[in-house]
C-alpha cells in the first residue's frame, strides 16, 4: 500500500491515541463535511486534513471538523508542522498537548479562532 503525506500506516501508539479522544473514519470525515469521498482523500493528499490509522483504518480526529468545515487555520497549521519535520504522529501530539500559554491545546484555540498564537508557536518550532 502507497502511503500519502498526511495517512500514517502504522496503528497509532495508545498515548497519541488518548491525547486525541475522538476518531471519525473517512466516510463519516466526507459526510461531516459534506463532501464526496474521493474530495476527503484529496484534503489529505493536499494536507488540508490529516489522518492516522487506527485498528488498520484511517481515521480522522474529530475535532478537526466543526461545525460542517475544517477547522480554521488547521492546514496552514499542518504545514508549517511538516516543514518543521513533524510527522503525522508527532503533529497530533503537538495539536493536543495541552499548552499552558493559549491556554488548553493548540487544536482547541484553532477551534476558537485563535489560529494566530497557534500558528506562532508552529513557526518557531522551525528554528
Amino acid at each position: 500500500m502507497t502511503q500519502t503525506h498526511a495517512t500514517v500506516e502504522s496503528d497509532l501508539d495508545p498515548r497519541t491515541d488518548a491525547l486525541v479522544g475522538e476518531w471519525i473514519d473517512l466516510v463519516e470525515a466526507a459526510e461531516r463535511l459534506d463532501l464526496k469521498f474521493n474530495r476527503i482523500k484529496q484534503l489529505l493528499a493536499e494536507r488540508k486534513l490529516l489522518a492516522v490509522r487506527r485498528g488498520g483504518h484511517p481515521m480522522v480526529p474529530a475535532a478537526f471538523i466543526a461545525d460542517g468545515q475544517v477547522i480554521k487555520g488547521l492546514p496552514g497549521t499542518l504545514t508549517l508542522l511538516s516543514d518543521a519535520g513533524f510527522d503525522e504522529v508527532e503533529t497530533l501530539r503537538w495539536l493536543f498537548t495541552a499548552d499552558d500559554t493559549l491556554p488548553g491545546t493548540p487544536v482547541q484555540a484553532l477551534a476558537e479562532n485563535r489560529g494566530t498564537e497557534v500558528r506562532r508557536r508552529a513557526q518557531a518550532l522551525a528554528f
